[in-house]
């Protein structure tokens, strides 16, 4: 099963209290890089949800992103009434000893912004450990959705894959079926070109001659070994693609596309035949695809 580098998955949950929206965004990477941004006092679990997506994930760039919006209550906004009444006792008391007469109504307001009455707000005095669990289980819902759509995507990499590696393999077979016309055309070339050179001059060709001039030919362009290995190759990959194994083949796979090349590369170095270095070329283009295909895979 193969599975892309690149996908997206988010998932919400709403109560009287709690909000909570996680997005998940996930990018081609030769390791396994992640990242949370999370509001505060949330951000307190980026750990722990760092450990959630590493145990999903192997490969690939993973931006996660929570926004938590918790709805306040009048329990989030205390006043320190003992201190309220402190002050405004002795208040009291500079009036009457002053014979001022001020009603309460009128002092309350100063007073309300006297140090320590009304503390300065901060992120209410909630422990959000509390709410872990559903927190843990929103972003285990949006990494399903990412999975699914690394999947999906997988899904459609690996026909193109095979579609790119068929071609290599017919193009491979077209090699296969020009290998003995290729000595069998340089004979009769090598032959055709001595004989008009001796026959100018009243000279009779040895065969001998002949025989062991192709034979060191044949022997310096034979690529019937490099054919073998890439036909391998080809296999191989095939079957890595197919496999049913839970783990995506993405490394296995570029070692294998690496093989290949050099296969091709040693076949187009080695052949003297114009067909066969077309074919060589075309091979590498599919190559080339190939490779941009199995860097986005896990």
């Amino acid at each position: 099963m193969l599975l892309s580098m690149t996908g997206y998955g988010s998932a919400r949950y709403q109560s009287e209290t709690l909000n909570l929206n996680v997005e998940l965004r996930a990018v081609n990477n030769r390791y396994l890089k992640v990242t949370v941004r999370a509001t505060e006092p949330y951000n307190r679990f980026e750990p722990e949800i760092e450990k959630l997506v590493r145990r999903c994930l192997r490969r690939g760039t993973v931006q996660v992103v929570i926004h938590a919006q918790r709805q306040l209550s009048a329990q989030d906004f205390p006043m320190n009434i003992t201190a309220l009444e402190s002050y405004l006792d002795q208040v009291r008391g500079l009036c009457v000893e002053r014979k001022l007469s001020i009603p309460d109504e009128v002092l309350l307001p100063g007073l309300l912004s006297l140090p320590g009455v009304v503390p300065e707000f901060a992120d209410p005095a909630v422990d959000v450990t509390d709410d872990w669990p559903v927190l843990e289980q929103v972003v285990r819902e949006a990494i399903d959705k990412l999975q699914s759509m690394r999947r999906e995507e997988g899904r459609a990499m690996a026909d193109e894959l095979l579609q790119h590696r068929e071609e290599i393999a017919n193009r491979l077979q077209v090699i296969r079926e020009q290998i003995p016309r290729v000595v069998e055309s340089f004979r009769d070339r090598l032959y055709e070109r001595v004989s008009q050179l001796l026959r100018d001059h009243d000279i009779a060709l040895d065969q001998n001659d002949l025989i062991r001039e192709v034979a060191v030919f044949a022997e310096r362009c034979d690529i019937a070994e490099e054919v073998v290995r890439l036909a391998s190759h080809l296999e191989q990959f095939k079957e890595l693609i197919e496999a049913s194994s839970r783990e995506s083949p993405g490394r296995k796979l570029e070692f294998v596309t690496q093989e290949i090349l050099r296969e091709a590369n040693t076949i187009g170095s080695k052949a003297s035949d114009i067909e066969i270095t077309r074919q060589t070329v075309e091979i590498k283009g599919a190559l080339e695809k190939i490779r941009e295909l199995v860097q986005n895979i896990e």
